[in-house]
């Protein structure tokens, strides 16, 4: 899915639909021609069933939504969405707010996130907020004034008054990647300290004592709580030493900036005064990739002159020489995770919160001089 429009109006991600130019509407069979009586009488089941099923609502045992699903597909069942928003006041569409959907993360966040609403018969509207709270408001609005059932989004900021609206409209809502504060949603996050401790740990476990950590904003989620997992792993340890290389806000704006900010940051290490780190930390997988190109420009050799280690994972990383030691997320689950989450907001309102927490895997390579 290569969907280049970060600042460009929003994005639809639709299930299917005929191509043919030529098609009449009036010559296919009416939606109202089939009945949910009819399709309880051909699947065996009570209309109860049938509605909960098809609607993806209440609790309906697997067998029996799968005959219901069998059933409406041979009668050539197709439900009325123009009458089901009505009734519901809400479309069939969900919005997806992510930061960047150049950035490999949330490309593929987007995509696990389709898969499951195009399984429901739902489109995704997908917006690009660049980070700026700003641009957020703005594409929270277009949702609520298109009265989507509901939404996902990755949001700029931790303060919880930012997505006040969404709260105020009764908009199910799922946060994906960071959190805000109070319990306001259901939540989908990675364990991002933990995922830094780990490859810290192992960088110090092969004798590495003077570690630089390359991050992004902290004023992100992400990128506060991996540097906080790094600190914590040289808690205890006497004569390690980390040197931090921090960017600005306008760092995280655009996959451009990030990559530079990878580059620059080697710049500023190997230029320093005194002993310089012998094992650099990446934040993410573009400052991963924009100090493998800055290195390279520099001669300097992986890991006999410097090891690596990233959180975040990529495909070219283990085709690299030396592939590259990497704390991987389980992206796709965490996509479809968020998905599910926010359609059993929508069918059950007041169920409990749900705040699932993804493990981060290391992945042991040989960018530090090991092998697997």
């Amino acid at each position: 899915m290569s969907l280049d429009a970060p600042d460009g109006p929003p994005i639809y991600l639709s299930p299917s639909q005929s191509s043919n130019p030529l098609r009449n509407p009036l010559q296919e069979p009416s939606m109202a021609r089939i009945t949910y009586q009819e399709i309880a009488r051909h699947a065996g089941v009570s209309t109860a069933t049938v509605s909960r099923a098809l609607a993806g609502r209440g609790f309906v045992r697997a067998e029996l939504a799968e005959r219901v699903r069998v059933s409406a597909a041979e009668l050539g069942y197709r439900p009325n969405k123009a009458a089901r928003a009505l009734r519901t006041q809400r479309a069939d569409a969900i919005g997806l707010l992510i930061s960047d959907v150049e950035n490999p993360f949330f490309a593929s966040v987007a995509r696990a996130v389709e898969a499951v609403a195009t399984d429901r018969g739902y489109a995704v509207l997908l917006c690009n907020t660049a980070e700026r709270l700003e641009q957020e408001d703005l594409h929270l609005d277009l949702m609520i004034a298109e009265s989507v059932a509901g939404v996902i989004i990755a949001p700029s900021t931790e303060d919880a008054e930012s997505l006040g609206k969404l709260v105020d409209t009764n908009t199910p809502t799922v946060t994906v990647d960071r959190r805000v504060a109070g319990d306001s949603f259901d939540s989908v996050t990675i364990d991002h300290r933990a995922g830094a401790r780990a490859l810290v740990d192992h960088l110090l476990d092969h004798g590495h004592r003077h570690i630089a950590a390359v991050v992004g904003t902290t004023t992100a989620t992400p990128s506060r709580e991996r540097l906080a997992g790094c600190r914590e792993a040289l808690e205890g340890r006497s004569g390690v030493r980390l040197t931090v290389c921090e960017g600005k806000p306008q760092d995280a704006i655009g996959v451009a900036r990030t990559l530079e900010l990878g580059r620059r940051a080697v710049a500023e290490l190997l230029d320093m005064d005194g002993e310089r780190p012998t094992a650099l930390f990446c934040g993410n997988n573009l400052l991963t990739e924009g100090v493998v190109r800055a290195l390279r420009e520099r001669d300097v050799h992986v890991p006999r002159d410097m090891a690596l280690v990233g959180f975040d994972d990529l495909p070219l990383f283990d085709l690299l020489e030396p592939p590259l030691t990497v704390a991987a997320q389980p992206i796709e689950q965490i996509g479809r995770t968020a998905a599910e989450l926010l359609f059993a907001r929508i069918a059950e309102p007041g169920r409990a919160l749900s705040k699932i927490l993804a493990e981060p895997r290391l992945h042991i390579r040989r960018s530090c001089g090991s092998h697997p």
